[in-house]
């Protein structure tokens, strides 16, 4: 396996950065620059820590050049800002009719794509809707599937809303969906060591993305429940694969709405823990 890692010595310092931040040890000093061990490279889990806390660019790996990396700390957000956008979040559950470019979702996902998944797996599946007549098509063949499971009496107790719903829906009122343009699912294979916590890891980065953008998001359990209830598979009409452990389902879109302040749930439950 060729990792295709190079140093440019006349920018090393050879401080070992690389070497002490390896998480399986595959850099050695070797003997004056830092240099693959190539007893241990096969180990590379590609999480490019080594290319990150190079400070002064020297290294690459997998064909990747620091230059093209964000610069840091300079480029992070300042502590109130992220205060501000964790507290300023709101479920979005009014939108615009107008859809996102494909660049914006695009940006999206592929920035999401770089947040933490277990053992850096990066299986996730996203599954994106961004076309509304797809949209459309969605809701339409999801409200149909629960007109016939409640005609047939199939909604057990648990799932007797979903009549509310459908009514609501024959009065122009959309209560699954929200009239919502798009629509996210993150699915990762069953042969992941975290596939639960990596698709809720995914989407939760996906929604404070899309608020630092001013895009809406609604965290939706609804439509899984709605899925598993109907008699057509929606999810093998959406390409999921069977053998996926699926997440929620995110709605997003611009906000019909504008929040002026945070809100104040500043009473956190905390267990305090000291057993020294």
């Amino acid at each position: 396996m060729d990792l295709h890692f190079t140093i440019t010595q006349e920018l090393c310092t050879q401080c070992g950065a690389c070497i002490d931040d390896c998480p399986f040890h595959i850099i050695e000093m070797a003997p004056d620059y830092p240099a693959l061990n190539p007893k241990r490279a096969h180990h590379c889990i590609r999480c490019q820590h080594c290319l990150a806390v190079c400070p002064t660019g020297a290294l690459s790996i997998l064909g990747l050049k620091p230059e093209d990396s964000l610069p840091l700390p300079q480029t992070l957000p300042s502590s109130a800002q992220m205060t501000a956008l964790i507290k300023g979040r709101r479920s979005i559950r009014r939108f615009l009719p107008e859809p996102l470019t494909p660049g914006e979702i695009d940006a999206l996902i592929t920035t999401v794509a770089n947040g933490p998944t277990g053992k850096n797996n990066r299986k996730c599946l996203f599954t994106v809707i961004d076309d509304p007549a797809s949209m459309e098509a969605l809701r339409h063949e999801t409200i149909e599937g629960l007109r016939r499971a409640a005609a047939a009496r199939h909604l057990d107790e648990n799932l007797s809303y979903f009549r509310h719903v459908v009514s609501a829906w024959d009065q122009g009122r959309d209560i699954i969906f929200r009239h919502a343009p798009h629509l996210l699912m993150v699915s990762v294979p069953p042969d992941v060591t975290t596939p639960d916590a990596d698709a809720i890891i995914a989407m939760s980065y996906f929604e404070l993305l899309a608020a630092s953008m001013g895009i809406g998001v609604l965290w939706n359990a609804m439509i899984t429940w709605a899925l598993s209830t109907i008699d057509v598979d929606l999810y093998q009409r959406l390409g999921i694969p069977d053998d996926h452990v699926r997440g929620y389902t995110l709605l997003f879109g611009r906000p019909a709405v504008q929040y002026h302040r945070t809100v104040q749930r500043d009473e956190a439950m905390i267990n305090r823990v000291r057993l020294a």
